[in-house]
């Protein structure tokens, strides 16, 4: 057999493992395998053009993650979400069908070949078949960080099905594996790559409430019942902020946050059917929650306040922060006077739009800084971020800041913090 006539052999060997794959078809979705099933088809045509083309393509999807073939392929078996990481998330290995496991071994034996595959080898396709004077440029890159799975480069991928199951049961797989942080947008959830990184020891002050919400989170990551949560009280005293520091604590031991924007209230039924099954705990957070007098929209996140048929499930809670007590507006004239005819039942309603709030487990009240608690959360921002000022000297900007901009609050402290330090850093002789 020719040199080329063995090239073109591999390449249908390599083409077919891919083909033949049952369960982990998925892990060539993403650009760098959907150019990687055009190479090997453009090869396998053994036509000049479309081989230099997807070649092309397949570099440029790797250099876009900045990735090698090996570091994608195991990023994508750690995310994949099919038929047998679904149930490894819901079921020890011995009850997994037989079948399922079978198929995973038999998908990890070919994935392991692909993986095995280097750029150099790649690029030597593409001159041999292509008939090219010159290897084109192979992609390479440093190593980086790739998710920590049990395959081992040197052990067949297929013995390792039992300790992969066990990495999904405990990291899970999908978006929920990929990130920690979620939004609902057209009618799906969509993962943030870049969440806020504020942290739980970035925040101080209002130690009675954010101790409150924590013991209450706790409970939700070791099985026990957990409330809804209220977290009411002044703009700016880090509300928003002490619910996204949770979940960048905890996302390790399995906590979610999923953020649900007041217009996107209706599909609170549907995220949460879609949350139940899975193995993460969960907070859907609703920022800045309040109703006017017509809005409907709170019947919604009644429904999954309550429950309604079905049971809430024991994986998810609802983090609200808001500015008003009672959620929905109220006015003078919503209160019944004897003459009103419109409604019998008025002071019903009523107690309706005043009650909702209570229909949270737990309501934790952020009252507005004074100028202690300012100063407190100031100073503790500060030594985080090493201003090099004496503390009188910061304590007197710190007022003075509060005086001209948005007044004392948590929100208040950070931005004078941040404007500090800039201006420190860019007058590093006058300080």
């Amino acid at each position: 057999m020719s040199d080329l006539a063995a090239v073109e052999t591999e390449v249908q060997g390599y083409r077919q493992r891919l083909d033949s794959l049952l369960l982990y078809r998925n892990v060539l979705q993403a650009p760098p395998g959907q150019a990687f099933l055009a190479l090997l088809a453009a090869l396998d045509s053994a036509e000049r053009a479309p081989i230099l083309k997807t070649y092309g393509a397949w570099f440029r999807a790797l250099a876009a993650e900045n990735m090698s073939w090996g570091q994608h392929l195991l990023q994508q078996i750690a995310y994949a979400e099919n038929p047998f990481t679904i149930a490894a998330q819901r079921l020890d290995y011995a009850d997994l069908p037989a079948a399922l496991v079978q198929a995973a071994g038999h998908d990890l034996d070919q994935l392991q070949a692909v993986y095995r595959l280097s750029g150099d080898q790649i690029s030597g396709w593409v001159q041999a078949i292509a008939h090219l004077l010159e290897p084109p440029l192979a992609w390479a890159t440093e190593p980086a960080a790739a998710p920590t799975l049990p395959l081992s480069m040197a052990a067949p991928w297929a013995n390792a099905v039992a300790d992969l199951a066990q990495h999904y049961r405990h990291h899970g797989a999908g978006l929920f594996a990929q990130y920690r942080a979620f939004t609902w947008h057209g009618g799906a959830l969509q993962g943030i790559a870049a969440p806020d990184p504020i942290r739980l020891d970035q925040l101080t002050a209002y130690d009675h409430p954010r101790q409150q919400l924590l013991q209450n989170t706790l409970a939700l990551l070791k099985g026990y019942p957990a409330l809804n949560v209220l977290l009411y009280g002044s703009r700016g005293s880090g509300k928003s902020s002490l619910v996204k520091a949770l979940v960048n604590e905890y996302a390790p031991q399995g906590l979610r946050l999923v953020e649900v924007s007041k217009a996107d209230l209706p599909a609170l039924p549907q995220i949460v059917g879609d949350l139940k099954s899975r193995p993460q705990k969960f907070i859907i957070f609703v920022d800045d929650l309040s109703f006017e007098e017509d809005d409907d929209t709170f019947k919604a996140l009644k429904v999954v306040l309550e429950g309604s048929t079905t049971a809430r499930p024991a994986n998810v809670v609802v983090y609200a922060t808001s500015n008003r007590r009672h959620l929905v507006r109220e006015y003078f004239s919503d209160r019944p006077r004897p003459s009103d005819q419109d409604e019998v039942q008025s002071w019903d309603t009523l107690q309706e739009k005043l009650s909702f709030s209570d229909r949270f487990g737990l309501t934790l009240t952020f009252e507005a800084a004074d100028q202690p608690t300012y100063l407190a959360i100031v100073h503790h921002l500060a030594h985080q971020a090493n201003i090099p000022l004496a503390e009188a000297d910061l304590t007197a900007r710190a007022l003075q800041w509060a005086t001209r901009h948005n007044g004392r609050s948590g929100r208040s402290a950070r931005q004078f913090i941040d404007w500090l330090t800039a201006e420190i850093d860019l007058s590093p002789k006058e300080r």
